[in-house]
């Protein structure tokens, strides 16, 4: 058994590690939110330098050394020893990360930032060329990624292993052929049926008002802003820099009611899962959310499960109505109710309803698929782009800014394992508000009346805390007794929806 120093030695090692990553995380955030274009330069190269000295101390052979003189004692502690849980995580992080040359961890980096420089900029005047030799780069950066894992049975599978361990392609794609089916059977029937009107929402809501509601029902939720501030960005993320410093951030449109609210219940979502993890693990790999689906699991769990529903909105409309009382004050709570959960393919991921949300996921993932297999090139991209778009929605976008440009994910990172986290997520998410719903039948009846301790405690205890001590498949099989599985979601949305559009 090694001594509480070789211990403290693992720690101190992880928490320099964990350091360099959140302070590249403070760059990103201010370049997200207030960094003057000029910066953008320097804050490539800046970023570039703290994921080398990041990726050096990751991969430092003493860390190695360590790990091994550890594992032992790890073996001999029980499953769920936060001993053991921290040695096998570390051991697994290092692994990977032996797996990438410092090299190429720095050139990415310094790519991707000024990828999303050149991005912020070509977005607005929808101009793809503008960035598609940078995107052919970045999927040659992803490919050379992939090859460091010659093992793989999918070119992606590494990709999609880094944010969601233990999915590959080939466990991904049965499950989404079911989601995909279930929900084009819906869509079907709500096609068929009388449209709701989304008119309540449009009129003019002046952003301050919207910020007051919405942080008003975000503190309500759990959301610590003693621990977390909210500001505002073009494409709203959530980042954590330690256990007393997790940050998110929103968009507001004035003309559009359905946004800003929604959004930032979502990222508030994420950053209570930050929150909630133990103070102890701060600066350990143990002490953040354990894959991106579960991660999302929890932001959509709280816009779609809880905001969206009726129970919801009887506590939170009168309240709504007095930030903007003569906009809605001859709105039925019924009619904002269905005006909030409209069902109507459209060209934005980000503003899509519930209905149709997975169907845009599950085209962005099959692209990814295809641009790492060659099958697609990036100049291909944006016609392909809004070809799938009229096949899958029905839709298609007259320009690029609002086709391949709109989302952020391929203009800041890899191109692979970016986007199968959201549909996973809301499929987890369902499974475990099932499971809550099982031990705590009151939830609704708490959510009407503005109390949700109850469900945040339940989280807090099964998910939040957990860490990384299990993973995303334990996790799921320990808190539901299944596995994986969309039906959960498939029938919640029938049944929701059934109702909003009856027969």
């Amino acid at each position: 058994m090694p001594s509480d120093v070789t211990i403290d030695e693992l720690r101190q090692r992880l928490r320099e590690i964990s350091d360099l990553s959140a302070a590249a995380s403070v760059l990103h955030w201010d370049q997200t939110t207030a960094m003057p274009t000029g910066g953008a330069v320097s804050r490539s190269r800046q970023l570039a330098l703290l994921g080398r000295l990041s990726h050096e101390r990751a991969t430092d052979p003493e860390l190695g050394v360590l790990l091994d003189r550890l594992m032992p004692y790890a073996e001999s502690l029980p499953s769920g020893h936060d001993d053991r849980a921290l040695i096998e995580v570390a051991q697994r992080d290092f692994d990977l990360a032996m797996r990438v040359p410092a090299e190429f961890s720095e050139r990415a980096a310094g790519h991707m930032s000024k990828t999303y420089a050149a991005w912020l900029t070509a977005r607005p005047h929808d101009d793809f060329v503008a960035v598609q030799e940078l995107l052919e780069t970045t999927l040659e950066l992803s490919r050379e990624y992939c090859e460091f894992f010659p093992d793989s049975d999918h070119i992606a599978d590494p990709l999609i292993d880094a944010a969601d361990q233990g999915m590959t392609v080939a466990r991904i794609r049965p499950v989404f052929a079911e989601l995909r089916t279930g929900l084009i059977s819906l869509l079907d029937h709500i096609s068929n049926s009388k449209q709701v009107d989304d008119e309540p929402l449009r009129n003019h809501f002046p952003a301050a008002q919207q910020a007051r509601f919405s942080t008003a029902v975000i503190q309500a939720m759990g959301y610590d802003f003693d621990r977390g501030r909210l500001d505002p960005t073009a494409h709203p993320f959530m980042t954590r820099f330690a256990h007393g410093d997790v940050r998110i951030t929103t968009r507001t449109n004035e003309s559009f009611l359905g946004e800003h609210v929604f959004v930032t219940i979502h990222e508030a979502g994420h950053a209570l899962y930050e929150q909630g993890t133990r103070a102890d693990d701060d600066g350990t790999p143990l002490g953040s959310g354990t894959s991106s689906g579960m991660h999302e699991s929890q932001s959509r769990l709280w816009e779609n499960i809880v905001a969206r529903s009726p129970e919801f909105w009887s506590y939170w409309y009168p309240k709504l109505q007095e930030e903007f009382p003569k906009q809605l004050q001859n709105v039925s709570l019924q009619e904002f109710y269905n005006a909030i959960n409209r069902v109507q393919p459209s060209l934005i991921r980000t503003d899509a309803d519930e209905v149709t949300y997975n169907l845009h996921v599950m085209l962005r993932f099959e692209l990814e698929l295809d641009l790492l297999e060659g099958n697609i090139s990036i100049a291909e991209l944006p016609n392909t782009w809004h070809e799938r778009y009229r096949d899958d929605l029905g839709v298609s976008a007259a320009n690029d800014r609002d086709g391949v440009l709109q989302d952020v994910h391929w203009y800041a990172g890899f191109i692979g394992g970016a986007f199968q986290g959201y549909t996973l997520g809301n499929i987890i998410g369902a499974q475990l508000f099932e499971a809550a719903l099982h031990d705590t039948p009151e939830i609704y009846a708490q959510i009407a009346r503005g109390e949700y301790q109850p469900l945040h405690d339940w989280l807090r205890t099964n998910i939040y805390r957990i860490g990384r001590r299990r993973t995303p498949d334990q996790l799921i099989a320990d808190v539901t007794g299944s596995p994986l599985d969309a039906k959960p979601l498939l029938n919640r949305l029938q049944t929701k929806f059934s109702k909003i559009y009856p027969e």
